[in-house]
């Protein structure tokens, strides 16, 4: 299958590529690589430097490599830049994704996979929260990623289109090969801050906020491994090319932990302290959000293999410590 994998020089879109050529298939990436890496796309594998609010450009790559599905990864994610930033946003991250829609229904794209997040709930409960919950986004990220969801709904219900949405609780890790990870200097990903700290390239993080109503505290997420997220992606494909129906899915291992005990996970697999300051609250940002995941492991038959935080701040770790040594040498 020839896969155009937009953001595919990013974080998430890397892995993606990764998966699709472990598997036998023919990534194409397409990226403008203002936060992916060019050095990040493996040898032999289609780079398109350009945006995906370029109709013509995405429909001219959509023919001349013969595309078969896409799977949209490209766009803003931090959630305080988008309420300070919201027309960007809504820009960036809608406005573009009916462009490539209109590109991907101009060249016959019959199968459609969006990258999506757990920021359209909005404030939920303790209680894992299931796809039928009604959203509610805190913020302009989670908004701008809904009304692509209700887009990418019209369309293929107009066109002839299947889609698969997997809606991101929280993604950290790194490839266990580490062949890749998150690359991004400023990066606002827990994990990733955390782990800097106690690798001393950064001189302290910031917790935002203490007085949420969890057992501690602090904010509750339900953290996931990239590799687990991307073999979701993967399945969603297979589901879509054996003419399965569209789908909304939760990608997430259905349980949560603080921003506490993160950092305490940090300082244990690191065995370096992590300077943590309290901080305010910032805007957008729920209590608690933890999936159910009970619809992709029933319909998609997905099991996740690296469900352990330990794991995943041992990979970002491994990940943090490579990049770092490769930046030196340049």
């Amino acid at each position: 299958m020839n896969v155009l994998v937009t953001g595919g020089a990013g974080y998430i879109g890397g892995h993606m590529v990764l998966a699709l050529l472990d598997a036998g298939h023919k990534p194409v990436v397409f990226d403008n690589l203002s936060t992916g890496f060019r050095w990040s796309v493996p040898d032999g594998v289609p780079l398109v430097v350009g945006d995906v609010g370029d109709y013509e450009l995405v429909l001219r790559t959509l023919q001349q490599h013969r595309i078969d599905a896409i799977a949209h990864f490209a766009a803003k994610l931090i959630v305080p830049e988008s309420v300070s930033d919201p027309l960007g946003y809504y820009l960036n991250n809608t406005v573009k994704s009916r462009s490539l829609m209109a590109a991907a229904v101009a060249g016959g794209i019959r199968k459609f996979v969006f990258s999506s997040t757990a920021a359209v709930y909005g404030d939920t409960s303790d209680k894992p929260i299931d796809e039928d919950a009604p959203l509610g986004p805190l913020s302009p990220y989670g908004s701008s990623k809904q009304l692509t969801e209700v887009m990418l709904r019209d369309v293929a219900a107009a066109h002839d289109m299947r889609y698969v949405v997997l809606r991101y609780f929280n993604v950290a890790g790194a490839d266990p090969l580490m062949r890749h990870g998150q690359s991004t200097a400023n990066a606002t990903h827990l994990i990733k801050v955390a782990v800097q700290t106690a690798l001393g390239m950064r001189s302290h993080m910031e917790v935002f906020g203490t007085d949420y109503p969890t057992p501690d505290g602090t904010c509750i997420r339900d953290y996931i491994h990239v590799s687990d997220l991307i073999a979701a992606h993967m399945q969603a494909l297979t589901h879509l090319d054996e003419g399965g129906e569209s789908l909304v899915m939760n990608c997430g291992y259905g349980h949560g932990y603080s921003v506490s005990e993160v950092i305490e996970t940090v300082r244990q697999v690191s065995g370096k302290s992590v300077d943590a300051r309290i901080g305010p609250r910032r805007a957008g940002d729920p209590a608690t959000i933890v999936a159910d995941p009970s619809r992709i492991r029933s319909r998609l038959g997905w099991e996740p293999r690296h469900d352990d935080l330990a794991t995943i701040v041992d990979h970002t770790l491994r990940w943090e410590t490579m990049l770092r040594e490769r930046n030196l040498r340049l």
